[in-house]
């Protein structure tokens, strides 16, 4: 008898299952566990539940049963071409059956006197229908009043299914380990009460559901549970994590701004702040004031002031006896920042400091100690800043801009170098669909920049095809006869056999011919360059000494040329709609009318015309990421894929925006019930979630 198992059984415990049939699970699903196995869902059924008569058959039906005798059996063809006919026929008329393989099998086994139920899939050649290698088995007429059940279709690989563990042979598999699984693994952990009031079935029903369903609506209720419960796993721990920082994480008090806050606030402040920027104000002023731990998510789209914000936050510290720290995924985007808070902080006669991997060793050796002796007010940096060396007297405000570049283990080692944790701000210029962001972020504060400041004039954008190159790139020469400048962005930077692309060196040569010097001045950048080349050539285009800068997408973010007015970017149709809107936000940051020019060629699928036609019709960077939610789902969005954070199988936070409600309402529920989750009535729920042992990597947990 086979060994009973747990969900946390690894493979190799099911009987009979051989290790490189384990390795292929682990390698092309992440099937390590039963837990994994019971959770591999099918991707779709076949209704085995009605059987038709062969008048019926026609192209609508991708499979299909039927039921009758089998007979008129003929050889056809010689030696690797031979094949074994023959007809299933019932009341209404007859169809061809075809085998090629085990012919002698079938032509022993099939008696002309019995009756059999086939399923299989038609196809029609000419006039006709033939079914090849169906599926059979003897069958008497009481058995067809009988009949019920759907088919699951499971997702497998060619590499996989060689070893026999195609779609039938996963559902023989889970079978398996469902049958030999021990009775109390699979457990209700929701009290009864909030699943009968809110239409749910059982989770262990949904799990048999899922894999043995009798009826359609069977499988409906087990993916409408099993979406939930994808969606209340991340809920549930998220929440949990909030209410900790909320009522037990001690912070910093913030309780004057009455000296370099107000000081700059009314003599300092380059431009109006707008309504938005004083209302997130407000709610940071709040968080610093109640003795807990500020963790909030800034968003805002591009050019909407969230540099503004953050500066005024900083000296919210600073005016507290605190230091503060800026932390920014690239070099250039930290020269920016340095560059922009600098000029601010001279005037109120504050010390900032930059620290990146290519600060000399001497100018290191100084920031470092004048940093832990609190003679620096605000350092910036980029990666370097979570190193070990770097010591702060008194750090009060981390802010993270586009966290999503960085790692959780990353952003705990600058926030650990505290006794108490610093308050932090986490920016990001990605807009983020609401529905996301509950799920990416749901356990950080929320503010949203959605107003851009008064002057700024919407970037026109054009979508043009190779035919009418020519067209663009008389726009640029225009736009440079007028003084400004121009950026011109590439896909890729290395030829690739399997992308049919012209990539940034070409590109770069080509037009060389066609903005010839000295009349035009160029560069380049990109992500290979060295860190010293890099700066130093987009220091050429930040000073104005060059009019077209070619790149990549290293300058997606934090590169701010103010008479930067028109961008072309080649092979548009080769990015997300979430990157050309960042990549657009790079021009339009002066008073002038800027230009975004998407050229693509004209053979596109329809998603990338519909990104195209999207770009074109809006600028509003939040509208234009729920379209992008749309069609590619969360994929990359806010860095999701590298922050392991969205697991989903079956929930899609686009199309599934009710069940994530109704997950988080019942998480949100819970925790303000029962915070610990100490109490009987949740104790099932605190099992399970150390059972599945599937903890959520927090944005904002420090310790």
């Amino acid at each position: 008898m086979a060994a009973r198992l747990k969900l946390s059984s690894p493979i190799e415990s099911i009987t009979g299952l051989a290790p490189a049939k384990c390795e292929l699970l682990k390698k092309n699903f992440k099937i390590f566990t039963v837990y994994d196995l019971l959770h591999h869902y099918p991707f779709r059924y076949i209704d085995k539940s009605k059987v038709y008569q062969v008048a019926e058959v026609d192209e609508n039906f991708q499979y299909i049963q039927l039921y009758g005798t089998i007979s008129q059996f003929q050889m056809i063809g010689e030696g690797a071409k031979r094949r074994l006919t023959a007809k299933l026929i019932d009341a209404s008329g007859e169809i061809e059956l075809v085998w090629f393989q085990g012919i002698q099998y079938y032509q022993k086994s099939i008696s002309q006197t019995d009756t059999y139920l086939l399923f299989g899939k038609p196809q029609k050649f000419g006039n006709k229908y033939t079914i090849a290698h169906p599926e059979i088995r003897k069958a008497l007429p009481e058995d067809i009043s009988k009949l019920s059940g759907f088919q699951p279709l499971y997702p497998s690989s060619e590499a996989m299914k060689k070893k026999g563990l195609d779609s039938t042979g996963l559902f023989k598999l889970i079978k398996q380990a469902y049958t030999y699984l021990d009775a109390d693994e699979i457990f209700e952990f929701l009290p009864n009460e909030l699943i009968k009031s809110h239409g749910l079935i059982t989770y262990p029903e949904a799990i048999y559901q899922i894999h043995f369903p009798n009826l359609n609506a069977q499988i409906l209720a087990a993916i409408r549970r099993i979406k939930f419960d994808e969606f209340f796993q991340i809920q549930i721990q998220l929440k949990r994590l909030l209410a900790h920082r909320v009522h037990i994480q001690k912070g910093f008090l913030f309780p004057s701004i009455e000296h370099y806050f107000e000081k700059f606030y009314h003599h300092h402040l380059p431009f109006p702040l707008t309504g938005a920027q004083k209302k997130v104000l407000k709610e940071i002023r709040r968080d610093t004031m109640q003795g807990r731990q500020m963790n909030r998510l800034l968003q805002g789209d591009v050019g909407s002031g969230k540099t503004i914000v953050s500066f005024m936050t900083m000296l919210m510290a600073v005016d507290n006896g605190f230091q503060a720290s800026i932390m920014a995924p690239t070099e250039i985007l930290a020269r920016q920042h340095y560059e922009h808070l600098e000029h601010y902080a001279r005037a109120l006669n504050l010390r900032v400091e930059i620290l990146t991997g290519t600060t000399k060793a001497k100018d290191k050796k100084r920031i470092l100690d004048e940093l832990e002796h609190g003679k620096i007010d605000m350092l910036i940096g980029t990666h370097a800043l979570i190193e070990p060396t770097v010591v702060f007297k008194n750090l009060g405000l981390v802010v993270i801009d586009e966290q999503h570049r960085f790692g959780v283990a990353q952003r705990a080692a600058l926030w650990k170098k505290n006794e108490w944790p610093p308050h932090i701000l986490v920016m990001t210029a990605t807009p983020i669909p609401r529905t996301l962001a509950m799920t990416l972020y749901g356990d950080l504060d929320y503010s949203v920049i959605d107003e851009l400041p008064p002057g700024r004039k919407a970037i026109n954008t054009m979508h043009f095809f190779y035919t009418h190159r020519e067209k663009c790139f008389e726009l640029l020469k225009l736009e440079i006869e007028k003084g400004r400048q121009v950026y011109i962005v590439f896909p890729l930077i290395e030829e690739s056999a399997k992308i049919d692309l012209k990539n940034l060196i070409d590109g770069y040569e080509e037009l060389m011919k066609i903005f010839p010097e000295p009349k035009f001045t160029m560069t380049m950048v990109h992500g290979k360059m060295k860190n010293d080349e890099k700066s130093a050539n987009m220091d050429l285009f930040v000073t104005g000494k060059v009019q077209i800068l070619v790149s990549t997408t290293v300058i997606e973010v934090g590169v701010n040329v103010p008479n930067a007015s028109i961008m072309l970017i080649e092979n548009a149709d080769r990015f997300g709609l979430s990157q050309l809107h960042q990549l657009r936000g790079r021009v339009g940051r002066g008073a002038d009318q800027s230009y975004c020019l998407l050229m693509t060629e004209f053979q596109l699928s329809l998603e990338a015309r519909k990104r195209m036609q999207v770009m074109v019709e809006s600028t509003d960077g939040f509208y234009i990421s729920e379209e992008d939610l749309k069609l590619r789902g969360p994929g990359d969005l806010g860095g999701t894929k590298q922050s392991g954070d969205i697991q989903l199988k079956l929930a899609s936070i686009s199309k599934d925006a009710d069940i994530l409600q109704l997950a988080n309402q019942l998480a949100q529920h819970i925790i303000v019930e029962d915070p610990e989750l100490s109490s009987d009535k949740y104790k099932a729920l605190r099992i399970y979630l150390h059972k599945i042992n599937k903890e959520v990597k927090p944005w904002s947990k420090v310790s």
